[in-house]
């Protein structure tokens, strides 16, 4: 009967799933079918804390734990849509959080290495990510607005907190057409930005208003715990 009974609400929880990526996700106008898959099948309920299973597939961003949040799904979606992955990317997030973003770009590039500045996250999500099977995840602690030189350059760059402006050296390890999404702009409301590096020159596109937690780092805001 247990056996039914988990089944019943693995396939729940899929159908909620798929609900959310048709209505929040693609209803929304995010497009690649890469992101759309990998949106569909990683499941966002096993990196929510256990309290909050129910609500893992509302248009909401919740709590992770230690101040940080899981972003809202569609933001999740459209901010690796703006990476342009194409599948053979060495790409690094900067904001691991529980591992979610970091599970979801690994479905779409060929190398993930995810920085995470709270060591209590960062070895929480290593474990979950390495029980549910993605191999291609690497989780590092560190002040991620200063990235991490010795392992770039990176194809792209995906930053999952706000930062006051630009770090430089995240700019510095983009490879040749490098692509670094990132949110800026003061702790009320902030401008998601596409940073494009060719020649090295770099050009840059506002996509939409956003608001994330702090990025706290020499190149962020100041650590206030």
């Amino acid at each position: 009967m247990s056996g039914d009974g988990n089944s019943d609400s693995r396939a729940k929880l899929e159908d909620v799933r798929l609900d959310m990526v048709a209505r929040q996700i693609r209803g929304r106008g995010v497009r690649s079918p890469r992101v759309l898959t990998a949106m569909e099948t990683v499941p966002r309920h096993l990196f929510v804390p256990p309290e909050l299973v129910e609500h893992a597939y509302e248009d909401e961003a919740l709590p992770a734990g230690e101040g940080q949040t899981i972003s809202q799904p569609y933001v999740v979606a459209a901010m690796i849509e703006a990476l342009s992955l194409e599948g053979n990317e060495r790409v690094l997030e900067v904001g691991a959080g529980t591992g979610y973003l970091a599970a979801i770009l690994s479905r779409v590039a060929r190398e993930v290495i995810a920085l995470e500045a709270i060591p209590a996250l960062a070895e929480s999500a290593r474990e979950r990510l390495a029980r549910l099977g993605y191999t291609n995840v690497r989780i590092r602690v560190g002040d991620g607005s200063q990235g991490l030189p010795e392992a770039a350059p990176f194809d792209a760059i995906l930053v999952s907190a706000a930062a006051p402006s630009v770090p430089p050296p995240l700019v510095e390890q983009l490879a040749e057409g490098g692509r670094l999404v990132i949110p800026v702009g003061p702790a009320e409301r902030q401008n998601l930005l596409r940073i494009v590096k060719r020649a090295g020159r770099t050009t840059q596109e506002e996509l939409f208003a956003c608001r994330f937690v702090p990025l706290v780092g020499r190149y962020g805001w100041a650590d206030s715990s």
